[in-house]
């Protein structure tokens, strides 16, 4: 079949197919997003175009965004689809480097196609090439090696032949899911070539279930039987097998307290008898004292990312960790007893290897206990009458007022220790917390591509004011194209949980809040969010107080549905105001401030646990 590399390419897209979780077949790659240029338009653009009804095509207002929208469907599909993003050259390209960190961080699939520069090097330098003097095969385009899982420079139509078999490997593998990159120069892009018939053929990718190594199972098995006071701790590969309910079976057969990392949150419905809570800096003190006496924790699903382990200080220095994981990269860490496999079939296996054994009653009874107190703190905390309202408050509405099909996000400032550890969710995993990288504007463009592929619930996404600003244009996206969510987005004046960081450790307080930065202005100006946020086509609603935020969010969740937009409600926050979860995170203290103390401290607990 004699087609150019890019009509190639797009026919190959359309030919993949994909087992979702409740076993419907779907489009691997449900839809591209694009910002044209010249190093795309006219080759992979007119590929697209001759299938736009096939191929659903967005397009975005900045490549980071549409990237990080990308990055948001995967996640609400559970890695089960994939967005594609391709850009020009150049400056195009690069905007795109950030969302691929994102997802590489977060171990998200997703299919990057950047414009390249001609490999023929006729016209060099073309507009907006990056000259490497001595090295001319180098574009801006290896700039994403350091975040790529998978990452190729298309040189020729024929490699598409070799390649693409790898590209659907790493998006669709437990162990290896992260983004691909494929460099297509645009000269390449045009290039015809007479590619087999089988290279489209349907082919439908079904997530493997690697079992665990036996004697390895035998043994993690062996160090549970002795435990006294075992602790399962669910991360998101939980989630991305579909194993929540099989790891709720094994804790209920075992009687073992249950524990949720970031990317696992929501696997436990809250009122369970063996939820903790959510464990380390964002999480909850119940997880956190419960993980401080553990002797043995079964880690399953998890990279154990230094919040969920408050900087390895979370865990006693005696404490004999068991991973389970497909990923052997993470499962052998911190000397762990690593059990190498599928989450869902490692937990059945261990169950059968442990048979009728039990923790004893007293220590799974605590996870109720401890987890009693934590809610009656929160309860607390969002119980605070008069005054600008606190995160704790704002996540309590919107807690209070969604449906258990919904589905929460945010990505940064100091909204993911609150909605990590103040979320009390009731139906099916409904919670993307960005907070792997951590990236301020994910929580806009992300929710743009949540909210087209999770279409049983509203999802709502919540933000600071610094995120607003740094990355606000895919509310135009999605609201031009007809996607509907609420976005919460609390005004604090300033980068605030930076601030508590800084002045927190004894720092003085420069350039966080923006009453702390240089102007030249006796009264500088604000944003009007409500108004900016209304000009880029979304309905709005303001609050500033705990009632008008309920009644703000009430309304905006039956506008964004009725008009087929986002919402947005604005609310001013209080900026000194925090849920704490009592654990440490380690970040660099100089000498001479007063938060040295401390770290000295926590450091010679880290080391205990190191050395342990």
């Amino acid at each position: 079949m004699k087609l150019t590399t890019a009509q190639a390419l797009v026919r190959w897209l359309l030919a993949q197919r994909s087992e979702a979780m409740d076993g419907r077949e779907v489009p691997l790659f449900p839809g591209v997003f694009a910002i044209f240029g010249h190093g795309n338009v006219l080759g992979l653009g007119t590929a697209l175009e001759e299938h736009r009804e096939e191929l659903p095509l967005w397009r975005g207002q900045t490549e980071q965004g549409m990237a990080l929208a990308a990055v948001g469907y995967a996640k609400a599909t559970h890695r089960r689809q994939v967005g594609v993003v391709t850009s020009s050259i150049g400056p195009g390209a690069l905007n795109m480097v950030t969302a691929a960190g994102v997802a590489h961080a977060n171990r998200l699939p997703v299919l990057l196609l950047p414009g390249d520069t001609f490999t023929s090097r006729a016209p060099d330098p073309v507009l907006q090439q990056v000259e490497h003097f001595g090295d001319p095969t180098a574009t801006v385009n290896d700039a994403f090696r350091a975040v790529s899982r998978y990452f190729d420079r298309i040189t020729r139509p024929e490699q598409l032949l070799s390649t693409l078999p790898q590209v659907a490997r790493v998006l669709t593998d437990p162990a290896d899911a992260g983004p691909v990159t494929l460099a297509l120069p645009q000269d390449v892009q045009v290039e015809t070539y007479d590619f087999p018939d089988a290279l489209f053929e349907p082919v439908t990718h079904r997530p493997p279930r690697p079992r665990p190594d036996r004697r390895t199972l035998t043994e993690a098995a062996g160090v549970l039987r002795a435990a006294r006071k075992p602790l399962l701790v669910l991360g998101g590969g939980v989630r991305y097998s579909g194993a929540g309910r099989r790891a709720l079976a094994f804790a209920e057969h075992h009687g073992i307290p249950v524990t949720e990392t970031t990317a696992g949150r929501t696997l436990v419905p809250h009122g369970h008898p063996l939820h903790a809570g959510p464990l380390g800096v964002t999480g909850s003190t119940s997880a956190n004292v419960l993980a401080a006496e553990a002797d043995v924790v079964l880690a399953v699903g998890t990279r154990l990312q230094d919040f969920t382990t408050a900087s390895w200080t979370v865990f006693s220095p005696d404490v004999r960790l068991i991973t389970l994981n497909a990923a052997r990269f993470d499962a052998v860490k911190h000397g762990a007893l690593a059990v190498v496999g599928d989450a869902d079939a490692g937990l059945s296996e261990l169950s059968a290897q442990l048979e009728s054994w039990q923790v004893d009653p007293l220590w799974t009874e605590r996870a109720t206990a401890e987890r009693g107190r934590w809610d009656a703190h929160v309860d607390s905390l969002r119980a605070v009458s008069g005054g600008v309202p606190t995160y704790a408050q704002v996540v309590g509405v919107v807690n209070d007022l969604s449906e258990p099909h919904d589905y929460v996000m945010t990505a940064s400032g100091g909204l993911p220790g609150e909605l990590i550890g103040g979320w009390r969710g009731s139906g099916p995993i409904s919670m993307d917390v960005e907070y792997g990288f951590s990236c301020m504007g994910y929580e806009l463009a992300g929710a743009w591509g949540a909210a087209m592929a999770h279409t049983g619930g509203l999802v709502t996404t919540m933000l600071g004011d610094g995120s607003y600003l740094m990355l606000n244009s895919e509310l135009f996206s999605a609201a031009f194209a007809g996607h509907p969510f609420v976005a919460v987005v609390c005004d604090n004046d300033g980068y605030a949980v930076i601030a508590r960081l800084q002045e927190g450790q004894g720092g003085k307080p420069y350039n966080n809040f923006l009453a702390d930065c240089r102007t030249a202005h006796a009264s500088p100006p604000r944003v009007d969010f409500a108004r900016h946020a209304e000009s880029l086509g979304c309905t709005v609603f303001t609050a500033s107080s705990s009632d008008d935020v309920r009644e703000a969010y009430a309304k905006a969740r039956k506008a964004a549905v009725a008009e087929n937009r986002p919402a947005v409600v604005v609310v001013r926050t209080r900026p000194n105001s925090w849920t704490e979860a009592g654990a440490w995170w380690e970040v660099g203290v100089p000498e001479h401030l007063s938060g040295r103390g401390e770290f000295e401290e926590s450091k010679a607990t880290q080391l205990r646990y190191l050395k342990g």
